[in-house]
């Protein structure tokens, strides 16, 4: 989890890198479990130095990479960092291609925690495979000396696409990007849920505790979305055990959007130690049905409603019809608010309103884990 920042607030700095951190502390984030806070695309010169590594862009980071790594780290934070497995980066700043050995030291060197190598100008496939195993060992060679994990972010998978070898990618990668990049919109957010519920190339069953699919960045807290989607994007992260990086300038958010980025019962769907990444078992008339196993034998309910019209569309399925069949029942809790919702059977409907856009999420515990309520009598 953390904050992943982009040109689009103008040009980048290292000003801007520690208000960013100092927030991340002072609004709750980094209690919330927020940890990385990365550089993107455009922080380096476009050429690179005499002995061949990359060079911060003076002007804007004037005390090095190091002093600012210094500073994250002094806030309890860790930085992340951007490089391009290719020729280039995808704005045309010098990329890693032949230089992924020295590339890794240097970001070890100034005490770098995560490296988001991404794939412009990379080349065939063999050209993309190879580069990111090579980039993998010089990682873990030059941490080993360090003593600094640096954890690796791939875009294989959003360059290669169906021709992904996913155990491959696993092998060498902590999370990778297989889809396209999102903007502030719905219809960019949803077809990326689509595209997890489509589970196409079967990348759903890679993931788990220590490698994970990433759909790309949280959008909640900027301007193209209304309040159900912003839960619905995020609901939808937390189910499918998503890294959650957010896109947003943290120092200017709305109390909503801020209440629904640390709220810690859909962070803990998100960080469940079992890992398992939410499928669709259902999607028909607007309505999906999603489903997360949880430690515990606990189980995650989301109903998403992806029309963007009408009125709020009504669930309703026995928990047997969802594969729940413990005969002493299950306790539910509704988890945005932590809400109460008592003890059902098998053979009880769970009955739901979703709004467009919007999204239910519901916590189905075994009786016997939790405290016993009074069992529904109006099913």
């Amino acid at each position: 989890m953390g904050v992943d920042i982009i040109s689009t607030y103008g040009s980048l700095s290292e000003k801007l890198f520690k208000q960013i951190a100092d927030a991340m502390v002072s609004e709750g984030y980094h209690a919330a479990g927020y940890q990385y806070l990365s550089i993107d695309d455009c922080w380096m010169l476009p050429e690179r130095g005499p002995d061949g590594r990359l060079t911060p862009d003076p002007q804007r980071f004037p005390s090095g990479m190091k002093s600012l790594a210094d500073y994250i780290h002094s806030k309890g934070l860790r930085l992340g960092i951007y490089a391009d497995m290719g020729l280039h980066t995808c704005k045309l700043y010098p990329g890693s291609k032949f230089y992924l050995q020295l590339d890794a030291q240097t970001f070890a060197d100034w005490g770098v925690d995560m490296l988001k190598l991404d794939c412009c100008w990379a080349g065939g496939l063999g050209d993309l495979e190879t580069g990111y195993e090579v980039m993998s060992l010089y990682l873990n060679k030059s941490t080993t000396l360090t003593k600094r994990p640096i954890l690796y972010a791939c875009s294989w998978p959003a360059c290669s696409g169906h021709a992904t070898k996913y155990k491959l990618v696993r092998d060498h990668c902590n999370m990778w990007r297989n889809y396209a990049d999102l903007r502030d919109s719905w219809d960019y957010v949803y077809r990326a849920i689509d595209y997890y519920g489509n589970n196409t190339d079967g990348f759903q069953q890679i993931a788990g505790p220590g490698g994970w699919n990433d759909p790309d960045q949280v959008v909640v807290g900027n301007f193209g979305l209304s309040e159900d989607q912003e839960r619905a994007q995020f609901g939808m992260w937390c189910m499918m055990a998503s890294p959650i990086f957010m896109s947003n300038d943290p120092r200017h958010m709305r109390l909503s959007s801020h209440a629904l980025l640390t709220n810690k019962n859909l962070i803990a769907i998100n960080q469940d130690s079992l890992g398992v990444q939410a499928y669709r078992i259902r999607k028909a008339n607007g309505l999906e049905t999603w489903l997360k196993p949880l430690s515990g034998s606990c189980t995650a309910i989301a109903v998403l409603n992806n029309l963007n019209y009408g009125n709020t569309l009504k669930f309703s399925a026995t928990l047997g019809q969802l594969g729940l069949n413990n005969t002493s029942g299950y306790h539910l809790t509704e988890a945005f608010e932590n809400k109460d919702m008592g003890k059902y059977l098998p053979k009880d409907s769970l009955k739901l309103f979703v709004n467009p856009t919007g999204i239910a999420i519901v916590v189905v515990s075994p009786v016997g884990d939790t405290p016993a309520v009074e069992e529904r009598s109006d099913n």
